[in-house]
């Protein structure tokens, strides 16, 4: 016999997966953060202009096209982008906790908790 799944949610900040814990069982509808620095962190109005950005690049396409992460890091952070690199990946895995992009590597969906490595961010099919 096994057992069911344990709950789980996406962190409000890296979309990184949380997994029910027993020591959370009184207040799990209000767990937000996988970790004391997303805690700290919290989503930033950079955050939300790269999931902004990130939505518009992929409308902009058409439906069987990627982007890259990069190209919304660009968008925001013009000649100082390469700092936004991981805040774009980041704003990539919530799109998908939200249901609105999938995370490709090698054309192939992977799993947005656990992917290293270069990705491409398409609409979900």
């Amino acid at each position: 016999m096994s057992r069911p799944p344990l709950p789980s949610k996406p962190c409000a900040r890296c979309g990184r997966t949380i997994t029910w814990r027993k020591v959370w069982a009184r207040y799990w509808d209000s767990v937000r953060w996988c970790s004391d620095s997303c805690r700290k962190h919290g989503l930033s109005d950079v955050d939300r202009k790269l999931e902004a950005s990130l939505g518009s690049l992929l409308d902009g396409r058409s439906a069987s096209s990627s982007v890259c992460p990069s190209e919304a890091a660009r968008a925001v952070g013009a000649d100082d982008w390469s700092g936004l690199m991981e805040p774009a990946r980041m704003a990539a895995r919530r799109l998908v906790a939200a249901g609105r992009a999938q995370i490709t590597q090698g054309g192939q969906v992977v799993d947005p908790s656990k992917f290293k490595g270069p990705l491409r961010v398409r609409r979900p099919r």
